[in-house]
């Protein structure tokens, strides 16, 4: 599911919660008894619900223990960090609020709220009903291999890419790296000697799983290399 932006296509607030709980390795999680940075402990249900395995000496664990009702007030963090070394990295967070609860032997989270900060600033509230029914993005498993594969193998088509961006936008820029990927384009960051920017380029039809990347990237490179030849071409030729 997208937004249009600008007559571009954008992943949904929701969208990008929902591929970042799929895909993050770890989260901070605070409560009235302190903060606990966990790796590895938690996994979201088909119905994105959140399980969390933290460690039994954990604050979570004391949080329980000290909370009358057993189902303390919590604030959970996620980190999308992009898979590209750059400056800023992280490319938004995600704030869940609300309370947990024993599940078995896991501990469930029941979200209150739910708050997507992007690295822009920009702050977007969540419906959590849509949250839980919204799918992470189908390229959200394979993005960090896709963007690691084409800034370390292929960096002159990340340099043919920038054919497609106005060349006021490159005005100063030092450097290109390769800022994310989803079903409906792809991202570049514009590095500049002082600050960045970040430029999303669609492709022509939405991508359903992985092995349709590589067409939607050739055409973008051939309508790169078209657009290079057009410009180089005599006014009035």
């Amino acid at each position: 599911m997208g937004v249009r932006h600008s007559s571009t296509i954008v992943p949904t607030a929701a969208a990008r919660a929902r591929s970042l709980l799929a895909t993050a390795w770890s989260c901070a999680v605070t409560t009235q008894t302190g903060r606990d940075e966990l790796v590895g402990a938690h996994s979201v249900t088909e119905d994105g619900r959140l399980l969390l395995s933290p460690p039994d000496d954990s604050a979570l664990a004391a949080a329980l223990i000290c909370t009358p009702r057993g189902e303390p007030s919590t604030l959970i963090e996620f980190a999308d960090v992009a898979p590209v070394p750059m400056r800023e990295r992280i490319r938004a967070r995600l704030w869940l609020s609300g309370t947990l609860a024993y599940e078995g032997e896991h501990l469930l989270f029941e979200p209150t709220c739910a708050v997507l900060h992007d690295a822009n600033g920009e702050r977007e509230g969540i419906e959590l009903d849509e949250l839980a029914l919204t799918a992470p993005d189908p390229l959200a498993e394979a993005e960090p291999r896709l963007l690691t594969h084409l800034a370390d193998a292929h960096p002159d088509a990340v340099e043919q890419l920038t054919r497609l961006i106005s060349p006021d936008s490159l005005h100063g820029v030092v450097r290109v790296r390769p800022l994310a990927v989803d079903m409906h384009g792809i991202s570049l960051r514009l590095e500049r000697a002082r600050g960045q920017a970040d430029v999303r380029l669609p492709f022509h039809q939405p991508v359903e799983d992985v092995t349709q990347v590589t067409d939607c990237m050739h055409a973008l490179l051939m309508k790169a290399r078209l657009s290079a030849s057009w410009r180089g071409r005599p006014v009035g030729g």
